[in-house]
């Protein structure tokens, strides 16, 4: 190191100057290692490809994530080529010679609800489906422990820091008591926030028809049409102005009946938990060091946080549990878990489908919004770009 900075550094005659190709791979490895950190330790860029948070994220917004918001996660599979996710080229971007255990490093904060969190995908794996867009209860369901895949569909087993990234709002956070009724979520019996962008489905019928102009200037999408009478995909501040609408004649959610079990919601055991996407729970969210009591009744509802996200070796014999070689009726948690939603209620796969998102699944907070557009770059959201995504999403 020159303390003596301020005087002219005599250049060495004999020293070679670099050649061109020597300063540009010096100049390129350079600017890898440092996008590399930033990208690990301090931000990172992520794409809404999905319209399960509309309309408070939106299909193409392009955004950061925070990962100082919750603290950076140290990688578990530290060799992988830089700056892709999990595929290069057709295969893996990683090597799993080398893998570390879980570690977060100091955040800012904690996980709050009503966050919009990006986490990686905790059940299953990474799923490769033949059609673009799906859900994941169309997919997957869990028997007896096991889970059984539709065969049109492959899974992945893949590291936690290398499964597919999601973006969703934490409803409850560790210890909150979460349930749905009618179609509300309520939180430690309290109604949950309501977000005016949020949407569902309604069943709307008129003597008079819609207007595809009103339609499209109010954010509503039509999901189906029979004559006067639709299925339409309401944001929540648009509600009242609908029912207002001259020609209205009947207006209902959408909604499964109670009991109803069609859309195999978690813990996909229907003798024991005969809930759905709007009637569901009541249940705790698992908090790290509090104790539970298993049954073979509630056991569906812990199966796989025991023998998957905690690692534990997990057997069932007659009715009895065995952890890790012990016969016992209770069991701790060594995390603290998250209930994840959806923003667009009645078209989201999340916890209501999948459970429970580990904390070493979370990757960091969305901050703001640097690019949005429609079809094409040519068709840019204007208003969005450059705004935060509280703001975005209140």
């Amino acid at each position: 190191m020159r303390f003596a900075f301020w005087k002219k550094k005599k250049e060495n005659p004999n020293k070679k100057k670099k050649p061109v190709w020597r300063e540009w791979l010096d100049a390129g490895l350079f600017a890898i290692v440092a996008a590399t950190i930033i990208r690990t330790f301090f931000i990172e860029a992520y794409t809404i490809p999905t319209p399960s948070m509309e309309g408070s994220m939106l299909v193409n917004d392009f955004l950061f994530v925070s990962k100082l918001a919750y603290g950076p996660r140290i990688p578990n599979t530290p060799l992988a080529i830089p700056l892709v996710h999990n595929t290069f080229m057709g295969g893996k971007s990683y090597s799993e010679a080398v893998h570390w255990k879980y570690h977060r490093l100091p955040g800012f904060g904690n996980v709050e609800r009503n966050d919009v969190v990006v986490f990686n995908f905790p059940n299953g794996d990474t799923v490769v489906a033949e059609k673009a867009e799906f859900d994941y209860y169309d997919i997957c369901r869990q028997e007896g422990g096991r889970e059984v895949v539709n065969t049109k569909y492959t899974i992945i087993t893949r590291p936690v820091d290398k499964k597919e990234n999601y973006i969703k709002r934490c409803i409850g956070i560790s210890g909150d008591k979460i349930q749905v009724i009618d179609g509300i979520v309520y939180v430690n019996d309290k109604p949950g926030q309501v977000f005016p962008h949020s949407k569902m489905h309604y069943i709307v019928e008129t003597n008079a028809g819609l207007t595809s102009d009103f339609l499209e200037d109010n954010g509503i999408q039509i999901l189906d049409a029979s004559g006067n009478k639709y299925r339409l995909s309401i944001p929540n501040d648009k509600l009242d102005m609908v029912k207002k609408m001259p020609g209205i004649v009947s207006f209902r959610l959408e909604e499964l009946p109670r009991n109803s079990t069609a859309d195999m919601a978690f813990p996909q055991d229907p003798a024991n938990f005969q809930w759905n996407r709007d009637n569901y729970g009541p249940l705790v969210v698992p908090k790290k060091g509090v104790t539970v009591t298993l049954t073979p009744q509630n056991i569906a509802m812990y199966r796989r946080i025991i023998a998957i996200y905690e690692a534990n070796t997990f057997e069932e014999k007659g009715g009895k549990f065995i952890i890790n070689g012990k016969e016992t009726a209770s069991y701790t948690f060594k995390m603290d878990y998250y209930w994840m939603m959806g923003d667009n209620r009645h078209d989201s796969a999340d916890s209501r489908f999948w459970g429970f998102v580990p904390e070493d699944h979370v990757v960091g907070k969305a901050s703001f919004v640097w690019l949005s557009y429609e079809a094409s770059l040519i068709h840019l959201r204007w208003s969005r770009l450059f705004r935060s995504v509280s703001s975005l999403s209140k």
